[in-house]
């Protein structure tokens, strides 16, 4: 249950710091919202959204579409990750994404920034 709720904030904390990138390069496209505890509480429920509807969603749709993955080499999975990041963005839980353009840039730094801070999360020995 710890490392559920570590990964949790780690999601969280990587759509701050891949909207504040996508920010640099698309101005206003990514926002998050950020000044007071219920700001921070509405993100961390949109982060949760987020897990469930790539989860879920995205898992069948990349099912889908597997064989057009297979040929593009995986670049189908970038772009199903981009739509399931724009879809849950348009619901405004957090953060808003205006342009798929963001929502692309904001997929590979949200991956990016997990992969890194995932690495400081350790793993429970079973």
């Amino acid at each position: 249950m710890k490392g559920l709720l570590l990964r949790w904030v780690v999601l969280a904390v990587s759509i701050v710091v891949a909207s504040m990138l996508v920010g640099l390069v698309l101005p206003g496209d990514f926002v998050v919202k950020l000044g007071t505890v219920p700001d921070l509480l509405v993100l961390l429920l949109g982060a949760a959204v987020f897990a469930v509807v790539n989860g879920t969603l995205g898992s069948m749709i990349k099912l889908v579409t597997l064989p057009l993955n297979c040929l593009t080499l995986g670049l189908v999975s970038i772009l199903v990750n981009a739509a399931m990041l724009f879809l849950v963005g348009q619901l405004g839980l957090g953060f808003q994404i205006k342009t798929f353009w963001a929502a692309l840039l904001g997929s590979l730094l949200l991956s990016a920034c997990m992969a890194v801070l995932s690495s400081f999360v350790k793993e429970k020995d079973e």
